[in-house]
């Protein structure tokens, strides 16, 4: 098999002197959709701002398509390829929806190249099309996360991070967000997605991490975890 296009092998990490992560590690190959999930406090937020740089790690390194990028910023490392977004539906809520995914595009020289990140974000969420003109603050909460992935598909990404994407929406976008997961691992993008709908999660997944007090607990694939009956009993409900 090749190498993963991600690995994060042994992170150890926390805010000041408080460790959130112990010896912690994850992969993901390209092409795959990967799932991690756990309880509230699991460590599954803080392992990606660990990985994009947001936190430091004391101990542990992170590789991203061949290259150790462990201790870059957060801006260093997103230029790379490895896109992320963050959980709560961040928009520029004054800026309109057009605009916002320019914000995406910073990094992108190319007026080509950009025109193509527009068309692929339209159609995966047509609706940005129909309101690119209108202010994002003024959409709904699933409308505005759409957004926020539209702006991370912006930069051609290699890896897209997605923390929580389904948090707090309601139940027609929480399903219309695992189906747009699903079309884009169809169109070729490589995923990781932290998740507190642990069973919807794991269903759509090709591999998955159970992390359980910043550590590692379970891992395998989608559908065996969503069998093994310890995982069952313990993070899924019975």
């Amino acid at each position: 098999m090749s190498p993963p296009l991600l690995r994060a092998e042994g992170l150890t990490a926390g805010y000041g002197k408080v460790p959130i992560l112990h010896d912690v590690t994850l992969e993901v190959h390209a092409g795959e959709m990967v799932s991690v999930i756990g309880p509230n406090g699991a460590g599954k937020s803080t392992a990606f701002k660990t990985i994009v740089g947001f936190v430091h790690a004391t101990s542990g390194r992170v590789t991203f398509d061949g290259t150790n990028i462990t201790g870059l910023r957060a801006d260093e490392v997103l230029p790379r390829g490895l896109a992320y977004v963050p959980q709560g539906r961040i928009v520029f809520p004054q800026m309109t929806v057009r605009e916002n995914l320019e914000m995406g595009a910073y990094i992108e020289r190319d007026p080509a190249r950009v025109r193509a990140s527009f068309d692929r974000v339209h159609a995966l969420f047509p609706i940005l099309a129909e309101r690119r003109s209108q202010r994002a603050g003024t959409l709904s909460g699933g409308e505005q996360q759409m957004v926020a992935i539209g702006r991370a598909l912006m930069t051609h990404p290699k890896l897209i991070l997605l923390d929580e994407p389904s948090l707090g929406l309601s139940p027609k976008f929480v399903s219309l967000i695992f189906e747009t997961l699903v079309q884009m691992k169809g169109a070729g993008y490589t995923l990781m997605v932290v998740e507190q709908n642990a069973a919807r999660a794991l269903a759509v997944a090709d591999r998955g991490y159970v992390l359980e007090l910043g550590r590692n607990r379970f891992e395998g694939t989608g559908a065996a975890l969503l069998a093994d009956p310890d995982v069952k009993r313990l993070y899924l409900g019975g």
